[in-house]
Parts: structure tokens; sequence; C-alpha cells
């Protein structure tokens, strides 16, 4: 099994790259980044963790600029988005960043994308939230279109666009894996569809993840590996992952200082090596 590490990047914690590197030096294979825009002050949608919102949700850098920090300081951790929100990006400029920190990482990136929950975010970049899911499905469709066609070209109900020439291409072929967040029925339907990876919440319940393997396998796509986002670090939480047959665990890292997060990632640190 391997050992990443997810976690909100803010302008009031340890820089990326300086966490990449110590992330490298413990033996860490991946660093997972969520993304926020920004929070709407007004906001009517409940946050799905309960209680008020974290502070860490208002200040996250954006997930690309962080990343391509972290590539720069590393040489083989894996870069990756917990999630990233394409329903609220530019379907073409996103493709094109992707496709770029794939080409200067040497091909480490993980693309793990989702519908999201905060619908005042959403409709401020214009996006229904009651078409949200359609929407990603047609961008996920027509990127990778844009990553393994010389003349890109889609047509469908949200996204629309003539032949285009847009390069990078990505390093990966045919693409970076892309991993599905989200364990409702569509999100599953969506990762049948167009995934290479799930990346389900840490507090998914084991019977959901063995249940979601044997539905795959059921469906062809027995294969699909699973990385945990913000995975319990505990023996027992172990266990059952490995019977859930989990590619890759990631413990989620509170954003503090950099001498506070060193300190917490000998901790996991510790935890993972008495485990591979």
């Amino acid at each position: 099994m391997k050992f990443g590490i997810a976690t909100f990047v803010t302008d009031e914690g340890i820089r990326p790259d300086v966490l990449g590197k110590a992330l490298e030096e413990r033996g860490f294979d991946s660093l997972f980044l969520a993304e926020h825009s920004h929070i709407p002050v007004s906001r009517q949608s409940p946050y799905p963790g309960g209680g008020e919102l974290p502070r860490v949700y208002y200040r996250t850098l954006d997930p690309f600029v962080a990343l391509t920090a972290v590539a720069g300081a590393t040489k083989n951790l894996l870069l990756g988005t917990g999630i990233a929100l394409l329903i609220q990006r530019d379907l073409i400029h996103t493709a094109k960043e992707v496709a770029s920190l794939d080409l200067l990482s040497g091909g480490r990136v993980a693309f793990g994308v989702g519908v999201g929950w905060n619908r005042e975010e959403m409709a401020d970049h214009g996006t229904d939230p009651k078409t949200r899911g359609a929407l990603i499905d047609e961008q996920l469709a027509a990127m990778k279109e844009i990553w393994t066609k010389d003349e890109a070209e889609f047509h469908g109900k949200f996204v629309d666009f003539d032949p285009i020439f847009a390069w990078p291409k990505p390093v990966q072929k045919p693409h970076p894996p892309i991993y599905i967040g989200g364990e409702s029925p569509a999100a599953l339907e969506r990762l049948l569809k167009y995934g290479d990876g799930w990346l389900p919440r840490g507090n998914a319940p084991v019977s959901e993840l063995l249940s979601t393997r044997e539905w795959l396998t059921e469906r062809g796509r027995g294969d699909i590996p699973f990385t945990l986002f913000g995975g319990i670090p505990n023996d027992e939480s172990l266990d059952a992952y490995q019977a859930a047959k989990v590619e890759r665990v990631t413990f989620m890292l509170p954003t503090r200082p950099e001498a506070e997060t060193l300190a917490k990632l000998d901790q996991f640190a510790e935890f993972a090596g008495r485990h591979r």
C-alpha cells in the first residue's frame, strides 16, 4: 500500500515547495491538494463536515500554481488535485494547466475532479448546481479530446467548440489519470465511464469501498485503483483498507506553520513506515 498526504495549502501554512521536499524525504509517494476559488460571504450550503466552515477553505492557493512549486522541489512525488472543481473552471484553460504541469513535472500528475458541494460558490462562476453533473461529464470527455488530438473539437449541450490547436500535450499517455471524487451513484457512473481511479473521502465506510469494488468488477472495471482522501491512520482502519484493495491512503494534514507541519509529518511517516 502506498501512503500520501492530502491537505489545504494556504497563505498561512507551510510553503508548498517546502512541503513537497519534506514529503519525499519521509517516503510519501503523493500530495493531493484541495481547491476552492473563494467562499461567498452569504452562504446557505451546509458544510459537509458539520459545524462552522474551517478557516482553510477561505485561503487555499490555486492548486496548479502550488503543485508547480512542488514539482520544482521534488523528483518523484505524485502531484494530485483533490479535488479540482472543474465545473467552476474554464475547460480549455484547465486542460492546458494540467498538461503544462504534467510536462514540467515529467509526467507526475493525478487529476482528481469532482462536482463540489458549495452551491453559492458554483453560482458565482455561472454554474447551475442542478446541471453540474452533466456539465462535468462533458468537460471530461472534451478534455480527453484536447489532450489526445492535434485538432480537437467537441459538440455537446454544455461544452461546444470547433476544431482547436492546444499544446502542450501531457507527457503521460493517453493523458494523466483522472481520479473521480465522490461516492454518489452519479459519481460512480462517472468513474465507470471517464475515470482512471477513484478518490473517495476518508470517512467512506469500508462496506462502501468493498461494494464499489464489487460493482466495478461486475462491469469489467475491477482493476480501477482506489486512493483514499484523508484516511484514518490507525491499524484497524488500515487492515480494512487493505481488505478493500485500496492502493493508496492519503492522511489529512492540518494546515499549520512549517515546524508544526514537519512534526506532524514525522508522526504520519512513523505510522506509514510500520505498514510498508
